[in-house]
């Protein structure tokens, strides 16, 4: 059965390394036979491997026959990996953040591949009189949340490009939140002055024509190297069926190569799925737009990871330097 999933969001290692979404949620579970799985992922662009398998029964291809796969959609990262480590799914695709907040906090739990890299733009209203990042001292940009990926992404380029920082540490720039669906409207309100914009929204943006690109996805920090998704799974999983891991592994891989070989039949799929899941569909123009500023890719660097932790700690968004040494684990991608 398709569902989606809400819970609360707890703590404050959830609030500044969560996923830039609603924290909204609750989780029920139900018992499952040996032969029956559950993958989870959202229902946006990044997460396209998700869709892709689903839709080609990847996972039912990789899994011994028999196995029923079974398939739960999520809203916020906090859910999702509360439903990984209760073992309620055996794993799926979720933002970075949540997975290293969970292990940080203590959950067994390891990422296993990368989902896509990229996707983060900064955008600027148009009659906000901003043309470059320095333009932005004294004015009002805002994120999905306080310390959420596209945030530290933001942040973090400011800081050390430009010597500029938010009124959250003494600096010149005032910070709101609030959801990516609704910046293009409060562009058009004058609400806000710019925005630090995961995709499709900064597509979204560019086709109503409320704003305008200030930094694409290249010039942003950690744009093109940071995962916007992972493929996470349990340490208890992993110990216990590695064969499973490796199914749920190799699966991953073959809808993320199909995705990069057959670009447009992807997109529909996505598209498809996306307003079949939110009842909200998504222009061709607004896919095309955000595909290119993603990098579907299933590599992961835990370097890459750690550094974007370290920068979370640097901008005051912890109050200690996170360890993530163990995180990830590349050896299902070196057997597949």
């Amino acid at each position: 059965m398709k569902k989606i999933i809400y819970m609360t969001a707890v703590g404050f290692l959830l609030i500044v390394l969560s996923a830039c979404g609603s924290s909204e949620s609750e989780a029920g579970g139900e018992e499952k036979e040996a032969d029956e799985i559950t993958v989870g992922y959202f229902p946006n662009i990044n997460h396209a491997a998700g869709m892709v398998a689903e839709e080609k029964e990847m996972y039912q291809e990789q899994l011994p026959d028999g196995t029923k796969v079974n398939y739960q959609y999520f809203p916020d990262g906090s859910a999702f990996m509360t439903a990984v480590e209760t073992g309620e799914i055996e794993g799926g695709i979720v933002g970075p953040g949540p997975a290293m907040n969970h292990y940080v906090s203590g959950a067994a739990i390891n990422v296993v591949a990368a989902g896509s890299k990229g996707g983060t733009v900064i955008m600027a209203r148009n009659d906000s009189n901003i043309s470059t990042p320095e333009d932005l001292k004294g004015k009002t940009f805002i994120s999905p949340r306080v310390g959420c990926t596209h945030d530290v992404q933001f942040e973090t380029m400011m800081k050390e490009e430009f010597g500029m920082t938010s009124e959250r540490v003494q600096g010149d720039m005032k910070h709101v939140t609030g959801k990516p669906a609704t910046y293009a409207s409060m562009f058009e309100a004058g609400k806000v002055d710019a925005a630090t914009v995961p995709e499709p929204w900064a597509s979204v943006i560019e086709a109503e024509g409320s704003g305008k690109v200030l930094v694409d996805t290249p010039e942003v920090a950690f744009g093109e190297t940071l995962p916007a998704a992972v493929f996470v799974t349990s340490e208890k999983l992993k110990e216990k069926s590695p064969e499973l891991v490796q199914n749920l592994v190799d699966a991953h891989k073959q809808a993320t190569d199909f995705i990069n070989e057959n670009p447009e039949e992807a997109k529909t799929i996505a598209q498809d799925k996306i307003k079949e899941i939110t009842d909200q569909g998504l222009e061709k123009e607004v896919i095309d737009g955000a595909w290119e500023r993603i990098d579907f890719s299933y590599e992961v660097d835990e370097s890459v990871l750690q550094d974007f932790a370290n920068s979370s700690y640097n901008l005051k968004f912890l109050e200690e330097r996170p360890d993530l040494t163990g995180l990830v684990d590349k050896k299902f991608l070196k057997n597949g």
